[in-house]
């Protein structure tokens, strides 16, 4: 079946009209194979499960095939250095974090690439919220109980990360600054690690996002204090964030976008912020992601995701400046 052919048939699968769709997809014409969708991080995570949701929404509106590859290592930049050295043709794009996009070119001295110089922006996906969690003997339920409680304690307090560097670990540090409390930092080797010592009690807070620390907080083995995004969370929309409860601005959260190998063509980006917009218009999808907990972007156009990585990127030097970590 020729290109034109599947437009077609996707056109009417999808009830959108025949020119919106020939129109999306035209610019890939010329490409050949599938699109690939890179993933720097370990299939079976939020990320991927994300990145998979989408996928299926691209396939019928850009009328080819469209694979998920995962290709993780060193904070999601082996991913992005592939990336960056594909064909800007736009069959391969990379689904996009913080780590990569905006937080890793202050923690690697050598990072091969610039998230701002390498990559053409697609579109800002939205933000998974971290969550400000204490164990239950943490005689603390609002914010302002906690840092009380922490700067009456100075060193004497412990936060888990899920590694060095990792956002759980300069969420911590951007806290203490703003709070002005002294709570001291210990890294595991991933999520699930960092809460377990936090439900059993040998530190006594962390930053996660929502979606992992939903069932712990719904089975009363960590409390929430406060969501980390400027407003709530649907995943939990009764946890207040921390802005309103006393720090203004305080803004952690994973961010997801898609950026395209530089000199990609402005019409093919085109083709592909579209088709992501639609994909995510899609009443299913737009379920899934309130599930996640995502707090999608109003703002769809590419220059959205170039504010929010610069926006991101300056955040976080100031941080990893402050905390110390290096990577490389």
């Amino acid at each position: 079946m020729t290109l034109f052919a599947r437009l077609i048939a996707a056109a009417l699968v999808v009830a959108m009209p025949v020119v919106a769709i020939v129109g999306l997809a035209a610019p890939l014409a010329a490409a050949d194979g599938p699109v690939r969708l890179v993933v720097p991080f370990a299939a079976g995570g939020p990320t991927d499960a994300l990145a998979r949701h989408l996928a299926e929404g691209l396939r019928a509106r850009l009328g080819r095939a469209v694979v998920v590859e995962n290709k993780a290592g060193a904070g999601g930049n082996l991913g992005a250095i592939e990336v960056a050295r594909a064909e800007p043709d736009g069959t391969t794009i990379l689904f996009g974090t913080s780590g990569p996009l905006a937080i890793n070119v202050s923690l690697y001295r050598n990072l091969s690439y610039d998230p701002l110089t390498s990559f053409e922006p697609v579109i800002m996906i939205g933000a998974l919220p971290n969550v400000l969690a204490v164990n239950p003997k943490v005689p603390a339920r609002s914010l302002a109980e906690l840092i009380a409680y922490a700067k009456a304690r100075p060193g004497q307090l412990f936060f888990a990360s899920s590694g060095n560097g990792a956002s759980s670990h300069l969420a911590g540090v951007l806290f203490n600054g703003v709070a002005g409390t002294e709570i001291k930092h210990v890294p595991y080797r991933g999520t699930g690690p960092a809460l377990n010592d936090l439900i059993a009690g040998h530190v006594q807070m962390t930053f996660t996002d929502v979606l992992t620390a939903g069932p712990h907080i719904q089975a009363g083995t960590i409390n929430a204090i406060g969501v980390t995004t400027l407003e709530r969370s649907g995943a939990m929309p009764q946890v207040p964030t921390l802005a309103e409860q006393g720090l203004p601005g305080f803004d952690v959260s994973v961010f997801f976008g898609i950026v395209a190998p530089k000199n990609t063509p402005p019409a093919v980006i085109t083709a592909l912020n579209r088709a992501f917009v639609a994909s995510m218009a899609d009443p299913a999808l737009a379920r899934v992601l309130e599930t996640q907990g995502i707090i999608r972007d109003k703002d769809v156009t590419p220059q959205r995701l170039t504010q929010v990585m610069q926006r991101e990127i300056a955040k976080w030097r100031t941080v990893v400046a402050t905390s110390g970590a290096q990577l490389d």
